[in-house]
């Protein structure tokens, strides 16, 4: 398989792309990244002799057509992530997050496999029976709250109806990576407790759906193994076992920093407004699991940030 990975060098990819070269039915990983945060986080794979970088934009037609001709397997990661980074920057983020995306459907083949992540943002505030949410699945309307959101279920369409694509709408994704992020909320909320040692939080009720990074890059793998089977769908990939509000992630989070002090603030609204209990039944029923639990994932982050701490480096310079 000859694979291109656009946003490679970023918080998923740069785990995913270590996976991937350890597979000996890879001949090629191609990664297209404008390393927007003069990361280094593929460092650990410029040894493989079948690892190419490409420094380019994925918003650069005449660079990417030649580029997916070339290759079997198409995991378009390149994204300006989240509903704030989206705000700032909407025209830019609807190029890149959707655009882009449609000239890659326009440039591919039904021999091509692409592999999509989207979000499950796209299920925004989520239905309520009896005051309870009720979980989302794939065939729950989607109902985005934010321009993220909305390009991304957007660009979702436009695969699933081109015919040779696989959507996985990720849960929020925690863990570290070699390109790591602290705007998810798992990481943000762990590394306030081991920082600061409390956190203020605002609408603590509102609930989400978590996944490790590294599962988040199994995913990718068992739907390259199960094209076939998978294609054409829409998939949820998230803990069963971890569908928190809030506050109840936070209690999480102080089974292993007993110190962290939570509050509750009732004057100031969360801008994000996503409240939602997800199902991942349908990835399951064929056979996907995750290896990592929300309580490795906090373990781990306490690790990495009590180094962080040690060496006193500015975080943004990692």
């Amino acid at each position: 398989m000859n694979i291109l990975v656009t946003g490679g060098a970023g918080y998923i990819g740069s785990v995913l792309v270590g996976d991937l070269l350890q597979r000996a039915d890879v001949r090629k990983v191609t990664v297209v990244d404008n390393l927007s945060y003069n990361q280094i986080s593929l460092s650990h794979v410029m040894s493989d002799k079948r690892f190419n970088f490409i420094h380019g934009d994925v918003c650069d037609s005449l660079m990417m057509e030649p580029l997916i001709d070339e290759h079997d397997i198409i995991i378009p990661l390149a994204c300006i992530v989240g509903m704030p980074a989206c705000s700032k920057n909407p025209e830019k983020a609807t190029q890149i997050n959707l655009t882009a995306i449609k000239d890659l459907v326009k440039f591919s083949n039904d021999y091509h496999k692409i592999i999509f992540p989207t979000t499950n943002s796209g299920y925004g505030i989520g239905k309520t029976k009896n005051g309870e949410l009720v979980e989302c699945t794939e065939e729950t309307p989607l109902r985005p709250v934010s321009l993220y959101g909305d390009v991304k279920v957007k660009a979702e369409e436009v695969l699933l109806e081109k015919g040779n694509a696989v959507t996985l709408r990720l849960a929020t994704v925690f863990g570290a990576s070699p390109r790591m992020r602290l705007d998810l909320l798992v990481n943000d909320f762990t590394y306030k407790a081991c920082t600061d040692g409390y956190n203020i939080l605002f609408e603590s009720g509102f609930k989400r759906n978590f996944i490790h990074v590294k599962d988040v890059s199994k995913s990718f793998m068992f739907a390259i193994d199960n094209f076939d089977k998978m294609r054409g769908e829409a998939y949820n990939v998230g803990l069963s076992s971890s569908n928190l509000s809030k506050m109840e992630l936070c209690e999480k989070i102080k089974e292993y920093v007993p110190n962290f002090v939570v509050k509750e603030s009732e004057i100031r609204e969360d801008p994000d407004k996503r409240n939602y209990i997800v199902s991942n039944r349908k990835l399951e029923s064929l056979g996907w699991s995750p290896s990592y639990s929300l309580d490795d994932g906090i373990k781990e982050l306490v690790k990495l940030y009590s180094i962080i701490v040690k060496i006193s480096r500015p975080f943004t310079n990692l």
